[in-house]
């Protein structure tokens, strides 16, 4: 596996991290929908790839680039939480 499909793969499973974590605050007694959490993870994938992907950022290369994305995961999941509550 390379270092881009590496990144891509951390990238997916940090996004359905945040989109659980993101759902599960809310006061919800049936819990979070899995369907509800795939969309929203990949709203918050597509978020963060649109920034991965191009070049965003061109002085970010490697490990900074990966860590800037997750930031943005981040910081797309508490905007999205903070709009939706």
């Amino acid at each position: 596996m390379n270092f881009t499909k590496r990144a891509l793969l951390i990238l997916a499973v940090t996004a359905a991290l945040c989109s659980r974590v993101m759902l599960a605050l809310f006061h919800d007694p049936e819990g979070p929908n899995l369907l509800v959490v795939g969309g929203m993870a990949a709203i918050i994938y597509l978020i963060s790839l649109a920034v991965y992907l191009p070049k965003v950022f061109p002085l970010l290369t490697g490990i900074k680039k990966i860590a800037a994305a997750i930031l943005i995961q981040l910081c797309a999941a508490a905007g999205l939480y903070f709009g939706l509550r």
